[in-house]
């Protein structure tokens, strides 16, 4: 090794990280300047640890190199600057509104893998991009392999814990993760300061090879230390005893300095102290070996839809699975994971058929969303399943994934208070809204069978997240097998000139709909029924129409009255100029409890003769 040399990279790294955020005014130095020697020897060892085609950053082959511990971004750009795929000019660019070098890494800059800075969720990309990859090379080929750097204050985020486990039980020796325990957070000191000891017996206990690095700034150990995990036939986590700030005297291993950015004084002072004196200067990463990769099977012209009968009782949600089975015969890039509810859910039926693509991971359903998210990132489609309810808990790795560019299905069970007799802590009644407030979201409530397979099929090729509520009870299939569903689209089951009243339905409450049609038309009254099963984009045209023809527009939804279908409605009749209807929104709106489905609809007056006494008081 050349020692040397490594060091003299080191202060220009060092160099760029303080100009960059003294130019900003803003930014994590100290963070980015524990972690230096680490990355330096990482990427530009000779003995070549990480291999990247630079012009081709999504070559299957690279390497990865994910910063969890995002908020040391100006590290993270001066790597990449270094390897000659950034401009060192722009590096002056840093946190400014025109720039792609963001405060935290996001995928606008070309050679981040996924944004990162909430913290806690790099380990299980990294995990999901381990997998994948892990799955299209030949096991005796050098399989590529995933960086992750951590910092020590994420390791008490629970969500890393649930990654550790997961790349301990696939075996995951591609996969490296890097912690810079620097001691001090943002605030003082971290839970466990710089015991290496304590932090390796947690990795151990969850079945990982420790390497730990008493000099994280040294780089004869460091360089030991990525030779001793290329060795392990297990994940390994390298344990980087560091100092915040490294290489300025007045910051190293002082409290206080998180976030903050030197003035113009102190710069000068901090400069003249890494003293760096030579032009700027620039290596080249050494590219990946040829690998040879098994082709994947994409092709859908051969694809078999199921028969259904009409009128057949079918529960949506024991759709899925069977449906997903015969995709995943002529798509290879599906995969399935499930959070230990694969009986429930129906996804077990593609896990007998493909175990290989089939990934369980059990009740820990914020990794199960970034490792998804790490899948997806290198060409899986990911259909990931568990009840509603319980995607809540993962709401901030799914709002990352919204971030991250990358195409995924989600399908939650047990939605409404119509799953019954298990009350409220399983019931989805407002995961419509949360998905709602991700960028360009899909949202579909099939309402049988049939539309459920349609709503699979479509969320398959589209681009971005995709949430499909699976409904648990059994429901006669309405549709004919050639039905042609759409995004954005809608049914119309019941409509004539003598209709009073429109009442737009998604779900189970279709079927209170169609019951409660019945019961008007007895009494001569007549109402127009749209299954509105694309939530968002919802069918604008639709709404338009039918505030045009009817007297008053009537939601009805087994969801809260917020952020569902009635939101979606209202939306678009406020968007649309000169439009007034009468409005009224059935959702539900008192607190459920365990009792039987139609009790539950009936208590929270969403059930047929709810419809029909909304419809009388309109009249």
């Amino acid at each position: 090794m050349d020692i040397q040399k490594i060091e003299e990279i080191s202060r220009k790294i060092r160099n760029w990280c303080v100009k960059m955020t003294t130019i900003a005014g803003s930014g994590h130095l100290t963070s980015s300047l524990s972690a230096v020697e680490a990355m330096v020897v990482l990427m530009f060892s000779k003995k070549h640890f990480f291999r990247y085609e630079l012009e081709n950053p999504e070559r299957i082959d690279n390497d990865r190199l994910i910063f969890s511990k995002g908020h040391a971004s100006p590290l993270f750009y001066s790597l990449w600057a270094m390897a000659g795929g950034v401009n060192v000019e722009d590096l002056k660019t840093f946190r400014t509104f025109e720039s792609v070098l963001e405060g935290h890494p996001t995928r606008r800059f070309p050679f981040t893998e996924v944004p990162t800075g909430s913290l806690g969720q790099g380990i299980g990309i990294g995990v999901g991009e381990a997998l994948y990859v892990k799955k299209f090379f030949k096991e005796n080929q050098n399989i590529p392999r995933v960086f992750v750097l951590l910092g020590d204050s994420e390791l008490t985020e629970g969500s890393v814990w649930e990654s550790a486990m997961i790349a301990s039980h696939y075996k995951l020796d591609n996969l490296v993760a890097i912690v810079d325990v620097n001691r001090l957070g943002q605030r003082g000191e971290t839970v466990d300061g710089w015991n290496l000891s304590v932090i390796g017996k947690k990795f151990e206990a969850f079945g990982w090879n420790v390497v730990n690095v008493e000099d994280g700034h040294s780089p004869e150990q460091i360089e030991n230390a990525y030779e001793l995990a290329r060795e392990k036939k297990k994940p390994c986590a390298i344990l980087m005893k560091t100092l915040k700030g490294k290489g300025i005297s007045f910051l190293e291993n002082k409290n206080n300095w998180h976030g903050k950015a030197l003035n113009d004084d102190e710069a000068k002072r901090a400069l003249e102290e890494i003293d760096d004196r030579k032009e700027d200067f620039f290596l080249k990463l050494p590219k990946p070996e040829e690998y040879e990769k098994r082709e994947i099977l994409v092709d859908l012209s051969e694809y078999q839809q199921e028969t259904f009968t009409k009128g057949l009782r079918m529960a949506p949600r024991r759709v899925c699975g069977k449906t997903l089975a015969r995709m995943g015969k002529y798509d290879e890039r599906i995969v399935v994971l499930d959070a230990e509810v694969s009986n429930s859910t129906s996804s077990e039926d593609f896990g007998k058929i493909y175990p290989e693509r089939f990934l369980e991971m059990f009740i820990a359903e914020q990794n199960m969303v970034s490792v998804a998210t790490g899948m997806a990132r290198r060409g899986a489609i990911p259909f990931i399943f568990t009840f509603g309810a319980f995607f809540s808990r993962a709401f901030d790795q799914i709002r990352m994934a919204g971030y991250s560019d990358v195409s995924m299905i989600f399908i939650g069970s047990h939605v409404g208070v119509s799953i019954g007799e298990d009350g409220v802590s399983q019931m989805a009644l407002e995961d419509m809204a949360m998905f709602s407030t991700i960028e360009n979201v899909h949202i579909f409530s099939p309402s049988d069978a049939v539309s459920m397979e349609k709503c699979l099929y479509l969320g398959k090729d589209l681009k971005g997240l995709t949430y499909i509520r699976s409904t648990r009870a059994e429901l006669p299939v309405l549709y004919q097998e050639n039905e042609i569903f759409s995004l954005g689209g809608s049914k119309t089951l019941q409509e004539s000139k003598q209709d009073v009243v429109t009442v737009i339905v998604c779900g189970i409450t279709v079927h209170e709909a169609l019951r409660a049609y019945e019961i008007l038309k007895k009494e001569n009254i007549f109402i127009r029924i749209v299954d509105a099963y694309s939530i968002r984009p919802l069918d604008k045209e639709m709404i338009l129409r039918n505030g045009e023809e009817t007297s008053a527009i009537i939601t009805v939804e087994d969801h809260r009255g917020h952020g569902g279908l009635a939101d979606a409605v209202k939306e678009i009749l406020c968007e649309i100029e000169g439009m007034s209807v009468r409005f009224r929104s059935l959702a539900v709106r008192k607190r459920p409890q365990s009792g039987k489905p139609e009790q539950l609809l009936h208590w929270e007056e969403i059930d047929a003769e709810a419809i029909v006494k909304t419809v009388k008081d309109l009249l």
